[in-house]
């Protein structure tokens, strides 16, 4: 579906309504109140009185599974829990996050999101799932936001609870698309899941801006132990005897290493063909762990969120590592979901900040985003700000907000930018051929 048909509405019924009804029910009470003066007292921990409060979050990610596993995110998360409770917690109140693992698997992950709401959290924090239509119903159905996702899927870019701070993989690939407008025939190795299939338009819609043909989708097993058949027939397809040099774009996660190991065998049979990805599927310590200089990365285009890790923006966020979680080796800097994750707590501090000493709830979180709260990230990212449905909404996307990226290239084994400044993808998205 192009962003030129009819949009559709993605705010379910009644969803929305929930602080319309608390409106409601505060009206009645008022009625009740007027023949019942005596009878209305004040509930205790509703108002400014907080004494010794505490706030409860959730932060999720899949651990120990055989496909993506994100064990920094949770690990942060508490390390940034540890570090803000020893600064004396968030306007005085203690910050208590509750982690859980959702196995990527759709079922594990619903009862991420059925925990959370059966434990009263006033939030779900910088979180990685595949499995949105799963968790979704049951934060929507609890009114609890979704905040600083990673951006897995389309659907975190549609819940009106949804509020995340990056493009996700609309943005990353859609940036992508247009370095690589310059490229010979380009292959895309993705995985054959839900979250795969909508890889190709948002990488297409790049090469399109640039005036280059659609790429070559291959689809690949998400949890293969190796891509042989896949790295040749990459190689087949973009493999040309013409000036401009065919691109590889393996975007398989955590696999795309295992996708490398068979492309570095498979490549020595082909003409010279360059490589790129999107950060998430590639970091500092891949491309180390692939060799460097002399690895398959070297030259490499890769699109990413935010700054390079060397950015001194990032020093907040290492010296809570520093401080909280020296030697968890859990928790990379680099890695893309803990840069996520700093960022999204980064944001839920000032949403309770702006709260001053009122209620901190699922409501009153949401109330403030929906406000029309900025929020500043140190640099990291542009003012955040969601609106009830922003600039991409054609396209199925009304959550998206920050449609920056950076466009980052390996230069002799180390990741360094490219290009001076973020890259706005917004226009780019506006026309691409999203299926929602």
């Amino acid at each position: 579906m192009t962003g030129r048909r009819r949009t559709r509405s993605t705010f379910l019924p009644g969803l929305l309504t929930r602080h319309a009804r608390k409106g409601v029910l505060s009206a009645g009470t008022a009625v009740a109140c007027a023949s019942l003066l005596a009878g209305c007292g004040v509930v205790p921990g509703a108002t400014g009185d907080v004494g010794d409060d505490t706030i409860t979050v959730m932060t999720w990610a899949p651990q120990s599974t055989k496909a993506t596993n994100k064990p920094g995110m949770p690990a942060f998360a508490h390390a940034y829990a540890r570090w803000i409770n020893a600064k004396g917690g968030i306007n005085g109140r203690k910050l208590n996050v509750l982690t859980c693992n959702d196995h990527n698997d759709s079922v594990a992950a619903a009862k991420c999101a059925r925990r959370a709401a059966k434990e009263n959290v006033v939030a779900v924090v910088g979180s990685y799932s595949q499995y949105a239509d799963s968790f979704f119903p049951s934060l929507e159905g609890a009114g609890i936001p979704y905040i600083g996702g990673y951006g897995a899927t389309n659907a975190e870019f549609t819940s009106p609870l949804s509020y995340p701070v990056n493009g996700g993989q609309p943005a990353l690939l859609a940036g992508l698309g247009s370095a690589l407008a310059e490229c010979g025939p380009v292959a895309l190795i993705r995985p054959d899941t839900i979250a795969g299939d909508q890889l190709p338009p948002l990488l297409d819609s790049g090469l399109k801006a640039g005036g280059h043909r659609a790429s070559n989708d291959q689809r690949a097993a998400e949890d293969a132990t190796e891509y042989d058949g896949q790295a040749e027939r990459a190689l087949r397809t973009t493999s040309t005897d013409g000036a401009d040099q065919g691109c590889v774009v393996p975007a398989l996660g955590d696999r795309n290493g295992t996708f490398m190991d068979s492309f570095r065998r498979a490549r020595e049979d082909y003409p010279e063909v360059r490589t790129a990805t999107v950060l998430g599927s590639v970091d500092q310590t891949v491309i180390d762990a692939t060799g460097g200089a002399s690895g398959p990365y070297e030259g490499s285009y890769i699109t990413g969120w935010y700054p390079v890790a060397s950015d001194p923006r990032w020093d907040g966020m290492k010296q809570v590592i520093r401080e909280q979680a020296f030697g968890d080796n859990r928790i990379d800097p680099a890695d893309a979901g803990v840069q996520t994750t700093w960022i999204a707590y980064t944001v839920f501090r000032q949403i309770v900040e702006s709260l001053g000493d009122g209620e901190v709830s699922a409501d009153t979180v949401a109330e403030a985003l929906d406000d029309g709260l900025k929020v500043t990230t140190g640099g990291l990212t542009p003012t955040l700000r969601w609106r009830f449905q922003d600039k991409l909404a054609a396209v199925g996307f009304p959550r998206l907000v920050n449609a920056n990226v950076t466009l980052q290239v390996v230069r002799e084994g180390r990741l360094v930018s490219a290009r001076k400044g973020f890259v706005d993808t917004t226009r780019t998205l506006e026309n691409a051929d999203v299926n929602y």
